[in-house]
């Protein structure tokens, strides 16, 4: 009896034309090293329509921003899955994100250094545009573990200064990833080194310190009279 043949394989789901347009651009970036002349070049060799590209992207300067908010999306998700962190304090989800952030980083090193290089200002403690995206995204996240550390105490609850934690701690990550793209030892041992020192004294800094304890003594004295 001839055996009949196997069912055909499912064809694959296939890309969108905003991923094979950020893809294009991705892969242009990499073999240039600066972005495309033109939207029509770029749609041009994808046999797209110019008007395509505006469907979905305003420049190409949105592009790079949507790729670091995957990066830090995916930095997020990816620390999240790991099966201690639900019993993480917040000190240890933020080096976590940072840690996970820097594989995602190696993984996408020359994209990744080519845009901090094009795109990093020469005053420290601006944010580049490429960033702003990843950036609204970091201080939402930040904001959610600072929370969940006054809960527990790891954090001071501090109600004059606290709101603005977020954006302090935005300098931090700016600090981490123009030390990323400066740092020219293997595997940037030093900017993982960098990462901790840089978290531990952001914790040491929100923490129950010594001032605390003094306002606190003070309010009790205070209570007693």
């Amino acid at each position: 009896m001839e055996q009949q043949p196997s069912p055909a394989a499912e064809p694959e789901t296939t890309a969108t034309p905003a991923d094979r347009i950020k893809q294009a651009y991705l892969d242009y970036v990499l073999r240039k090293g600066k972005p495309p002349v033109s939207v029509y070049k770029l749609t041009q060799k994808l046999g797209l329509p110019e008007q395509e590209f505006y469907r979905y992207y305003a420049n190409f300067a949105a592009i790079d921003r949507e790729l670091w908010a995957d990066f830090g999306r995916e930095a997020r998700v990816t620390a999240a899955k790991e099966p201690v962190w639900a019993q993480y304090g917040a000190r240890e989800k933020l080096l976590g994100f940072y840690y996970t952030l820097l594989e995602v980083l190696k993984r996408n090193r020359s994209y990744a250094l080519n845009s901090l290089h094009r795109s990093m200002p020469e005053l420290p403690g601006l944010t580049p545009r490429v960033l702003d995206d990843f950036r609204q995204d970091f201080e939402v996240f930040v904001g959610e573990i600072l929370r969940d550390g006054r809960r527990t105490e790891e954090v001071a609850n501090r109600p004059l200064v606290q709101d603005q934690y977020p954006r302090a701690f935005w300098q931090q990550a700016l600090f981490v990833l123009g030390f990323f793209a400066k740092d020219d030892t293997i595997d940037f041992e030093r900017t993982d080194a960098a990462v901790e020192k840089a978290v531990t004294l952001s914790f040491d800094l929100v923490g129950r310190n010594t001032l605390d304890s003094a306002v606190d003594f003070v309010r009790f004295l205070v209570r007693r009279k």
